[in-house]
């Protein structure tokens, strides 16, 4: 099919079903709001599976459509100026599933794959730690084989969605004494276990998207490990890779939206008389129009520190419009009567942004040793 066709295709298809019943969903959920009507959002990401639209670079014989990188690309563009609602089976369908795709055998990938793409399994990651955030090689959480079965005991921290979720894939240390890189596995965990704990976490936004997540002798059947144990780094770091995929041009549609919005509220409330204020507006369309062209630019690659590079870009840009958000606002943005407006959680969210997903300071450093070939920073 041709991407004109294509792309008119799921225009086409999203305008009649949030047209319908859905409609109410337009523009709910994303980072600090996954807690907006949540159910329906589920409810309609399974009308996205029934009509094929899930997981479309996966191959046919897991439930997706083969799909080349430009209709990955149309297929998110679209779905945000859609201005649909935000998924909720990301981590699932953007992390999980394309690492299966490249590391898992042939079971896991007929186990978990359809269901993944029909919205019947709902996934979460547990990489972070409190002595292990950005620095991932300083994972503690152990797993050992007893029998048949791993038994893990651990904490992880800042889990998205662990709340919800049904399985977790999960970087633990599976050889006593290992340090570092090594000894570290990538194991699928069932959440709904009684050696889970989820305890949810209050952000300053009034939400609780991310968890506490405590195993105590929590198990998982051997053969749920991904790779060799042992290999989980090289796992992990796979997806990671995958998690800054074609994902990322919808994201930045949302972004457009975002800044279109603020830039027509300073437009009314006269905020842009003021040079400053037009000054800092003009340099964040620059900005978005730079992610854009890099973001295309590095599709599918996987050179060291491209991932590094676009989360670098992103994120600080993001940042920086919840910054614009309340210099646009003025006084009116320090006060909240009657709860956070939709740019006081802007603001207040994207603070984190550079955070998650990898710290700025852990991407610098990524690039500066493996790209530039710089020194390794000292450590204590």
């Amino acid at each position: 099919m041709a991407d004109t066709d294509f792309r008119a295709r799921i225009r086409s298809w999203l305008a009649e079903r949030l047209g319908g019943g859905f409609a109410a969903l337009r523009g709910l959920g994303g980072p600090g709001r996954e807690h907006e009507a949540f159910e329906e959002r589920v409810a309609w990401e399974k009308e996205l599976a029934a009509g094929g639209w899930n997981c479309l670079g996966w191959p046919a014989e897991y439930g997706g459509q083969g799909a080349s990188f430009e209709q990955q690309v149309i297929f998110h563009e679209e779905y945000a100026r859609a201005d649909a609602p935000a998924r909720v089976g990301h981590v699932g369908q953007e992390l999980l599933g394309p690492t299966l795709l490249a590391f898992g055998t042939a079971e896991q990938k007929r186990r978990f794959l359809p269901r993944i793409v029909a919205v019947e399994q709902l996934w979460c990651q547990g990489y972070s730690e409190p002595g292990a955030g950005s620095d991932l090689a300083a994972v503690s959480t152990s797993a050992r084989l007893e029998g048949d079965e791993w038994v893990i005991s651990g904490q992880k921290v800042w889990t998205s969605l662990a709340h919800v979720a049904d399985w977790c894939f999960v970087l633990a240390r599976t050889e006593p004494g290992s340090k570092r890189h090594h000894g570290l596995s990538y194991l699928l965990v069932p959440m709904r276990q009684s050696g889970v704990d989820v305890r949810p976490i209050r952000q300053m936004t009034g939400t609780s998207e991310f968890n506490e997540v405590f195993f105590s002798r929590a198990r998982t059947a051997k053969d749920l490990v991904v790779g060799e144990p042992g290999d989980g780094w090289r796992i992990a770091m796979g997806t990671l890779a995958f998690e800054r995929g074609v994902a990322t041009l919808g994201q930045q549609v949302g972004f457009r939206r975002e800044l279109e919005a603020l830039t027509e509220l300073a437009e009314k409330s006269g905020a842009d008389a003021d040079p400053f204020v037009a000054e800092r507006i003009d340099r964040a369309w620059v900005g978005l129009e730079v992610m854009r062209a890099h973001a295309v630019r590095a599709l599918g690659d996987t050179a060291p520190g491209a991932a590094s590079v676009a989360k670098l870009v992103w994120s600080d840009w993001h940042r920086s419009l919840g910054e614009l958000a309340m210099l646009v606002r003025g006084a009116a943005g320090m006060v909240a009567p009657d709860g956070f407006d939709a740019w006081q959680r802007l603001y207040l969210f994207s603070r984190a942004d550079t955070i998650y997903g990898g710290s700025n300071e852990i991407q610098r450093n990524i690039i500066a040793e493996r790209v530039l070939g710089l020194p390794r920073e000292a450590r204590a």
